[in-house]
């Protein structure tokens, strides 16, 4: 149908329509960490009891991780949480787990896979489980990327840094090409190692957490960093760019971090008089500038357990973890919101669910192994060698 058609007949987009669309806001939603509605429950108490018997019918061949994103659901039946790196060492530390069952997503799984021995067998109960920031980084466009700062005759200067959230075959060029890995805890120590390696950085895949780093943390101008597009000839940036640069930063991001905005923080603020406002350095950079502390998902956690009581915090991270504190501390006084009005949670995270899990734990003590995730020996040689340099920054 034209747009002239559409005139004559006089079509009005539906308020339901425009929401859809991005266009109008739902008041209902505006409600602190709560869901607009609410969400229904996923899984009957069956799916519960099942759980249960399987993990116990394993016993201590099953080591179950739950990322911090995780719905609750899901977590009960973790038997350790955190990030994702800690969740791989911790996978790593416990030897006499045949099965290490990842409640997380696709890389994270891989992680574990590399960290682990020979004899563990790293389970995703849903193969969907990816992430949208680490899926902004093929090994073909890294590759490309490469060979345009080799035309640009900088290659032999500039250090990969990738962050954990990235493919095992991102973190097996970070450590063929003699970079290292950062969490958001460490990245400053990565990136303090990398410059005295070489003269710039290419920083991998999340732009945020590399501007936000440089500039924050290491007193290095907007101007010191360039953006690399994969998507476009040269990176969209001429050879005199990247010859100025110090930090060369990927075109990525977090699909849920990078959703807040500075008027969200301004927002906030009028609303909730005194309130904290507290964010992940994968949030833009005006955001990151805006609040009042930031740091990872292990400092949002301390600093809220550090947090006097009657203490106000908007919290600009993923829902379910938002959500879980909130509970957590609300017998304490402490009033935790999301920091955006539409909350959001994390797509992919939310893709394992209960009955993913319980399928993955009766088909383990069946005898039957599904959903594998198995990184193959050469790529992760070079990702375990970026690993280690990180492991052995000061």
């Amino acid at each position: 149908m034209t747009t002239a058609q559409t005139q004559e007949l006089d079509v009005q987009p539906t308020p339901l329509a425009l929401l859809l669309l991005g266009r109008e806001a739902d008041p209902k939603s505006e409600r602190g960490v709560e869901c607009p509605g609410d969400l229904p429950s996923p899984s009957d108490p069956d799916l519960v009891e099942r759980a249960r018997k399987a993990k116990e019918k394993l016993g201590d061949k099953v080591f179950v991780l739950g990322h911090h994103y995780q719905r609750d659901e899901v977590i009960q039946f973790a038997d350790v949480t955190g990030d994702s790196f800690k969740l791989a060492r911790d996978a790593a530390a416990r030897p006499e787990a045949e099965y290490i069952v990842f409640c997380g997503v696709h890389f994270m799984a891989e992680s574990a896979d590399i960290l682990t021995s020979d004899d563990q067998k790293v389970v995703l109960p849903d193969l969907a489980a990816g992430c949208s920031m680490a899926d902004m980084a093929t090994a073909e466009q890294v590759a490309e990327c490469w060979d345009v700062l080799t035309e640009a005759g900088i290659a032999e200067q500039v250090v990969p840094v990738s962050y954990m959230n990235s493919s095992a075959d991102i973190k097996a060029f970070t450590g063929k090409h003699g970079g290292t890995i950062c969490t958001s805890s460490n990245a400053k120590r990565a990136l303090d190692w990398a410059f005295e390696q070489g003269e710039k950085v290419l920083f991998l895949p999340d732009q945020h957490l590399g501007r936000n780093t440089a500039v924050r943390d290491m007193g290095m101008s907007l101007e010191d960093c360039v953006l690399y597009n994969p998507h476009k000839p040269n990176g969209g940036l001429t050879t005199e760019e990247l010859r100025a640069a110090k930090m060369i930063l990927w075109r990525g991001h977090c699909s849920v971090h990078g959703r807040f905005s500075l008027d969200s923080v301004n927002d906030v603020r009028e609303r909730i008089p005194g309130v904290n406002v507290l964010v992940h350095p994968e949030c833009r950079h005006e955001v990151v500038a805006a609040a009042d502390y930031v740091g990872s998902t292990e400092y949002i956690i301390k600093a809220l357990e550090a947090a006097p009581a009657g203490s106000k915090w908007a919290i600009g991270t993923e829902l379910n973890l938002v959500r879980r504190l909130a509970n957590r501390f609300a017998p304490e006084g402490k009033e935790i919101v999301f920091l955006d009005k539409t909350v959001c949670f994390c797509s992919t995270m939310n893709r394992i669910d209960l009955p993913h899990l319980v399928w993955a734990l009766e088909s383990l003590a069946e005898g039957n192994l599904v959903n594998r995730i198995e990184v193959d020996k050469e790529t992760e040689a070079f990702a375990k060698l970026a690993l280690e340099r990180m492991l052995a920054l000061p």
